[in-house]
């Protein structure tokens, strides 16, 4: 396979660019960006920076690799980095890292990024992550796998999205969502367990069950979170998804959102 690129394109001396890339009229590419073997970039991308993605991704008109929205940001070399089969859609931005955030900014594979999405500085996306149309990530935001972010939703800097969580649409998220649930609103609250993602993900009854009945033990009770997080973790130790569940809030240094 060979590279295809259209005659309106600027592809800058250094970039690289594996078998099968195809690159469409008026996109940019830097000197320093890596493009993987099949990743086909569309019509008006711009792509710069120490920028590196991986194979079988699709760009739409989309902003990849500029420098950062953050002020003490003063052009040390930073990067982003894209894992494969993500796909990207029109006037996406992502920005790359900051020295407060180790350099760099990192997309998982096989992620959606629906249009006008925004990834700041720092964050750090894990596979199979949806941001719908017009999500915002403040900077050193990270999300973990299979979460999903409703449209027109905000989530403050330095929080973090569990795995498997849903945020509803146009919700503000300004502290850490746990896992396996649902937050929504302005400022978002927990709903309780993501009962249909985690039943479309194949999670079996009694996973879902014990992930309820934890839920129910940790935020709908007057004891302590401490209590109640202990409680919790000895009731279900042998259950892997309630033992993430539990570890997730402990580990909350912005505290989790409230039920």
């Amino acid at each position: 396979m060979s590279v295809e690129i259209d005659k309106f394109a600027v592809v800058e001396n250094g970039a690289e660019l594996d078998d099968g890339v195809k690159v469409g009229p008026f996109s940019y590419i830097g000197k320093e960006v890596r493009i993987g073997k099949g990743t086909v970039i569309k019509s008006g991308a711009v792509i710069e920076g120490d920028t590196t993605i991986g194979k079988d991704c699709t760009i739409y008109s989309a902003t990849i690799g500029v420098a950062p929205q953050d002020l003490k940001y003063k052009g040390e070399h930073s990067e982003v980095v894209i894992g494969n089969g993500t796909v990207i859609r029109e006037y996406v931005t992502v920005h790359r890292g900051t020295e407060g955030g180790g350099m760099i900014t990192e997309i998982g594979s096989d992620c959606l990024l629906m249009a006008y999405s925004h990834v700041a500085h720092d964050c750090k996306l894990g596979n199979h992550v949806i941001l719908a149309n017009v999500t915002t990530l403040a900077g050193h935001v990270e999300v973990d796998d299979y979460a999903i972010i409703g449209g027109m939703s905000g989530v403050h800097q330095f929080a973090r999205i569990g795995k498997h969580a849903m945020i509803g649409g146009a919700s503000a998220v300004a502290r850490d969502v746990p896992p396996f649930t649902v937050a929504i609103g302005n400022r978002a609250k927990l709903e309780g367990i993501n009962l249909i993602g985690l039943k479309r993900r194949g999670f079996g009854r009694d996973t879902i069950r014990a992930l309820a009945t934890a839920f129910e033990m940790v935020f709908k009770t007057d004891e302590p979170l401490k209590v109640s997080l202990e409680k919790a973790k000895e009731e279900f130790a042998d259950i892997p998804e309630v033992v993430n569940f539990i570890e997730f809030i402990e580990n909350s240094k912005r505290g989790v959102c409230t039920a």
